[in-house]
């Protein structure tokens, strides 16, 4: 049986609004995407670790802690409206041109996501393997009830409607994607149906505490507090 290719792609644009340099500012000692390089250059079954970046400085950093940074992203595809499917568009294919590359499949791991495991990856690798998923990724539970505002702030029940009970139990389980934790997706799905979230996705459960994803200062300043202390509040969880 043939080996299948894997990329790890780690998206870092040199932008950030809310926190400058986010993708190498310093969180609890080390810039925040070495988090995310060490854990894909962990993994037996990846055999590339590559970041595609808009920034030098970050490609230099990325180099440093052991991943490939071969090309800057263009300008066009790093701005806060560019869509991260078309920027891994043009990654695959300037990788397709350059260097006759093609993985079987995509794993994105986020920066933004420091409290993923390693587990988490796992899971979701092993999940790609067992079943025929194109797209594995992980979710971590929410309120089951999703509410929307509109322009005049009145609120909406968007999945349902209010004359059900209120009592959550007897509504479906709430999920929402966790940060993007992990992704892991066919690169032929992905060419063919242009998306990441492809038709027939699955997805790995993980721990709603750990589903912090770093947009705000805040979220930032909240993860820290959680990462120093995870394996506290994990062993605390677990004793309730």
């Amino acid at each position: 049986m043939t080996k299948n290719t894997v990329l790890a792609y780690i998206p870092a644009r040199a932008s950030s609004k809310r926190i400058p340099n986010k993708n190498i500012r310093n969180f609890l000692g080390k810039p925040l995407i070495v988090y995310a390089i060490k854990q894909a250059l962990a993994c037996a079954f990846v055999d590339r670790v590559m970041v595609d970046t808009d920034s030098k400085k970050i490609a230099k950093i990325s180099k440093k802690y052991g991943a490939e940074a071969p090309f800057l992203r263009p300008r066009h595809l790093a701005t806060d409206t560019a869509k991260l499917k078309d920027a891994l568009f043009h990654f695959l294919a300037r990788l397709k041109k350059e260097e006759n590359y093609a993985p079987d499949y995509i794993m994105i791991l986020q920066t933004t996501s420091p409290l993923r495991e390693k587990k988490d990856i796992l899971d979701c690798w092993r999940m790609a393997q067992k079943i025929k998923a194109n797209t594995v990724l992980t979710v971590c539970p929410t309120h089951p009830k999703l509410y929307h505002l509109d322009k005049n702030n009145f609120l909406k029940l968007v999945n349902g409607s209010e004359k059900k009970s209120n009592n959550t139990q007897t509504w479906p389980a709430g999920y929402i994607l966790n940060g993007c934790f992990v992704y892991i997706v066919k690169t032929k799905a992905f060419l063919k149906e242009k998306n990441i979230i492809t038709k027939n996705t699955k997805a790995i459960i993980c721990d709603k505490w750990r589903s912090v994803d770093l947009d705000t200062p805040e979220e930032w300043a909240l993860a820290e507090i959680l990462y120093k202390n995870k394996k506290t509040i994990a062993s605390r969880i677990k004793k309730i």
